[in-house]
């Protein structure tokens, strides 16, 4: 390849389609704007540039191209971005480059490849063809297996590992993967597969590149000849913690959902990987799962970039401390709206779809909101009508109420378990005080809350209106020509050299001052001013304002100075200057 990847890459792909598929785009005007992926916040401030083809979040200062993105979304280093990226513009890399040739590189490759040995299991030996039959009789159809690359695990005890050796991995290298099992006290020649005798369904990212597997035991299989003595037959296990994969930040089905997410607004939550692949096959293809694991901080952080609506498929338990309630009030704290479905006991959404998909259906569009659910919940279990029962009632709902971030929620909701426990809504409330002064359950803290802390540093007003002056400066092209030198004084040093390279109108930006003028000509086009050119003069009376006020801070301090000293010459000379100050910052005033 001739031209240099980087920029081939950047010539095929357009930013804005880059980064729609991982957050929700909206234009306005010849940019888009968007929640910013990498800190929390209500009102947008996170803009793409098409014609610049950067991003830009003025909240919390990222910056960047479509690889510094990529970078920072999926956590990645410059040569693994920029294989996803190459991958999706149709770029080979040449393999020989010792740059891309990383740990985690080797890794995808190896999960790869055992993804399709298990595949290849699946079609071809004799109980893969038994584990296929099973799956076709729980409705998961051919077209599902192949969508989501089901697989079989021989029941041997190096039957994978010794396929990825011939390949030229090391045993070491599928151990990283959490393909292999090794003993700390055995050498690593003595690792053995993890994954025997079960039903294998990859885990994938965003990318929909293979990063881990889940294993369903399958029960003709098993042989306890091929059980280490610890070994417990566990229905599901899964990869480990590595390099790739992380439970705690997987969603599994995502890479299939997040456009459906995007376009429903809304994201069904389920707990198992054949309740998401029914789900999929029925049309609810903006379904994924938490694979066994209560919601996470980093899961709903990469939810919220979707969708901040989710509809819970859940054992749900209103009381005790179980690790669903934890997940489901995490969320209430970050602001998603929740719709619990309400399923029939001893079933999942997997036995719903495979017996009747239109119940599935119906389950999904009669959901009620969490609150519904757990008023319904908690009446149902005690007596509304006696004492003990309303105080069962009201211990059981307060602890929920109490986590409710928005106080108009917080006080209908109070309204509502007044109206039905028919008592006084100041006798709710002094209940509430108690739950809220004991401080309730603790929770894990969201790192989407801990990200505002890493917010731009503040900057000072001055440094706030020199940018706006430049930035409405290139908008006013006539007024940039003329600038008055009377208001060069004004400026800071960085904000003249800016101003005279754009006099020049030099073609060839400097390295150094690259970013800051494409954020300064992105935040032109953003911000709309009814009359630039009075908003100009507006900023430049201030600035002025903020420049002598400053002057004449420093003359007070040097008048103290020179008082403390007794030097009566300099005194005098420097209360003229503050009287001089002081009448232009009066004239200044009322211009």
């Amino acid at each position: 390849m001739d031209q240099n990847p980087i920029e081939e890459i950047k010539s095929r792909l357009d930013i804005v389609e880059v980064i729609g598929s991982y957050i929700k785009l909206q234009k306005t005007g010849i940019n888009y704007r968007a929640l910013c992926p990498f800190h929390s916040e209500k009102k947008p401030s996170f803009f793409v540039s098409p014609s610049k083809q950067i991003f830009k979040c003025f909240g919390c200062g990222k910056f960047g191209d479509v690889f510094k993105f990529v970078m920072e979304i999926e956590g990645l280093e410059f040569g693994d971005a920029l294989r996803i990226l190459a991958k999706r513009a149709g770029i080979e890399l040449r393999r020989q480059d010792p740059k891309l040739e990383t740990e985690r590189k080797r890794l995808y490759e190896i999960t790869e490849l055992a993804c399709r040995f298990f595949e290849r299991q699946l079609k071809e030996s004799k109980i893969g063809l038994e584990v296929k039959e099973y799956l076709l009789k729980r409705e998961i159809n051919e077209k599902s297996i192949k969508k989501w690359r089901l697989g079989y695990a021989p029941n041997t005890w190096r039957g994978l590992s010794d396929f990825l050796v011939s390949k030229g991995y090391e045993r070491e290298e599928i151990v990283k993967a959490g393909l292999a099992i090794k003993k700390e006290s055995e050498e690593v020649h003595s690792a053995y597969d993890r994954f025997r005798g079960r039903i294998i369904f990859p885990v994938f990212d965003l990318n929909s590149q293979v990063i881990g597997f889940g294993g369903r035991v399958f029960e003709k299989a098993q042989d306890p000849k091929l059980k280490t003595k610890d070994e417990e037959v566990a229905k599901y296990i899964n990869t480990p913690n590595t390099l790739l994969y992380d439970k705690s930040r997987v969603l599994y089905g995502l890479n299939s959902a997040r456009i459906e997410v995007r376009r429903n607004d809304a994201c069904i939550l389920v707990e198992g990987y054949t309740d998401v692949i029914l789900s999929h096959q029925t049309g609810f293809q903006n379904t994924v799962s938490t694979s066994g694991t209560a919601l996470t901080p980093f899961q709903l952080k990469i939810l919220k970039r979707y969708s901040q609506n989710l509809i819970t498929a859940f054992d749900m338990d209103i009381a005790g401390d179980s690790a669903t309630r934890r997940g489901i009030d995490l969320s209430q704290k970050e602001d998603f709206q929740i719709k619990v479905i309400t399923m029939p006991s001893g079933s999942d959404p997997a036995d719903i779809i495979s017996k009747d998909p239109k119940k599935w259906e119906k389950l999904i569009n009669s959901s009620k909101s969490i609150l519904d659910f757990y008023f319904e919940s908690a009446f149902s279990k005690f007596d509304e009508n006696s004492a003990e029962g309303k105080k069962g009632i009201s211990k059981t709902l307060l602890t929920v109420i109490a986590k409710i971030p928005n106080k108009i929620l917080q006080s209908h909701w109070l309204q509502e378990l007044s109206r039905k426990l028919k008592v006084s809504e100041e006798s709710v409330l002094e209940e509430l005080r108690k739950v809220l002064r004991k401080g309730g359950e603790k929770y894990e803290e969201s790192p989407i809350t801990e990200e505002d802390k890493t917010l731009e540093k503040e900057k000072t007003r001055k440094e706030i209106l020199e940018e706006k002056i430049l930035s409405l400066l290139l908008k006013l092209p006539d007024e940039l020509e003329s600038f008055d030198k009377n208001y060069l004084f004004l400026l800071s040093p960085k904000t003249k050299e800016v101003l005279t390279f754009l006099k020049k109108k030099k073609s060839k930006v400097p390295p150094e001052m690259k970013e800051f003028l494409d954020v300064l000509a992105l935040r032109s086009e953003i911000e709309e001013e009814l009359d630039p050119k009075q908003e100009l003069h507006i900023c430049l009376k201030e600035l002025n304002t903020l420049v002598i006020k400053d002057k004449l801070q420093e003359i007070s301090k040097d008048i103290r100075e020179a008082e403390g000293n007794k030097d009566e010459k300099r005194m005098k000379k420097l209360i003229e200057e503050f009287n001089e100050s002081a009448k232009k910052l009066n004239k200044n005033n009322l211009q």
